[in-house]
């Protein structure tokens, strides 16, 4: 079964979803009830060809996987972040790939590198492969939805460059190493302030 999601027309996007969470909260949950995704709660109905959203894969996914997205679609993992290690060793199937780093908009993780929402893996990936309007799309279903776009986009943009999976980590370590930096000079500069009276 295909998704039609605005700007790419039939994309075939796929939820694992392991029911560890709570159904109010959960982004793929919504995302299945808008018809912006297919949920399943078996493992091994996980498309053989598609590409797998998975942070212990060491692959980044990179422009170069979008073809496979288009021809055998995406899969996101929906679990607990509590939990999560057991569920991604466990997803064997399709071609695994991690996300590089990116900062959660969703209310649970607000700001948090990494700790993105089922919809927002799947948004930074359709953005990243190209399809800009696909995670325009997505995560439009969420109130939060177009912040995440608008307070990664200059890095979403950066990887979306990018040709190679080796490329993409060299971004990732240059857009890691100056966010750290920042968030430093940041401390340093609002250590040791005198209170404004």
């Amino acid at each position: 079964m295909m998704v039609s999601i605005q700007g790419t027309g039939p994309l075939k996007v796929v939820i694992f979803h392991a029911d560890q969470c709570d159904p109010k909260k959960c982004t793929g949950i919504r995302l299945g009830q808008m018809k912006r995704a297919i949920l399943v709660r078996d493992l091994r109905k996980i498309p053989e060809r598609a590409v797998v959203l998975n942070p212990v894969s060491e692959v980044a996914l990179s422009p170069s996987d979008r073809e496979t997205v288009r021809r055998a679609g995406i899969v996101a993992l929906d679990c607990s972040w509590n939990q999560a290690e057991e569920i991604f060793s466990e997803a064997k199937s399709g071609v695994q790939r991690a996300l590089p780093y990116l900062l959660a908009a969703n209310p649970v993780n607000t700001y948090k590198p990494i700790r993105l929402s089922t919809a927002e893996a799947i948004g930074a990936a359709l953005y990243i492969l190209g399809f800009k309007e696909a995670a325009r799309d997505i995560m439009s279903v969420f109130r939060w939805g177009p912040t995440f776009i608008t307070l990664n986009r200059e890095w979403l943009d950066a990887y979306a460059e990018c040709v190679t999976s080796t490329e993409v980590v060299t971004v990732q370590q240059e857009i890691m190493a100056a966010h750290t930096k920042a968030q430093s000079d940041e401390r340093d500069n609002s250590d040791g302030q005198d209170p404004v009276l």
